[in-house]
């Protein structure tokens, strides 16, 4: 069973955004000269780091789904891709494109997540909670 992203959070803040992909090389060091590389494995999963800045009421969803619906990060998930999802479309020289009746057309992209190596960690700002983890976002 593939769970959904509960549509209660927020998107993730642009402050603790990193992105980078999981390196698919095996390294190769001859006796002299540079090394060389070959693929170690045909696909490789982008591992992004995300931090949501929650309400109280927030940090309960956010805790009920990581903890009892992924049982502690262990399920995938589906998750609008927060670079993509909902943003307008536009032209090259940056004009929004629109339907037939003037609303504006939007992109739509859907991640599938696993559960990173960085568990969720928590703190406390204001009255608010930050929330920051990693995600390995499947190829």
């Amino acid at each position: 069973m593939i769970l959904d992203w509960p549509s209660e959070l927020p998107l993730p803040d642009r402050q603790g955004w990193q992105a980078q992909h999981q390196d698919p090389r095996r390294k190769r060091q001859g006796d002299a000269g540079p090394p060389g590389y070959r693929r170690r494995f045909s696909s490789a999963a982008r591992l992004v780091s995300l931090t949501l800045t929650l309400s109280r009421l927030q940090k309960g969803v956010f805790d009920r789904f990581f903890e009892i619906d992924c049982a502690l990060g262990a399920h995938l998930f589906r998750m609008p891709d927060p670079t993509t999802d909902g943003w307008g479309m536009l032209t090259a020289d940056g004009t929004p494109i629109l339907t037939g009746a003037g609303a504006p057309l939007v992109l739509a992209r859907i991640w599938l997540c696993a559960w990173g190596d960085q568990m969720p960690a928590e703190s406390v700002v204001g009255t608010e909670f930050r929330i920051a983890f990693s995600v390995a976002v499947m190829p």
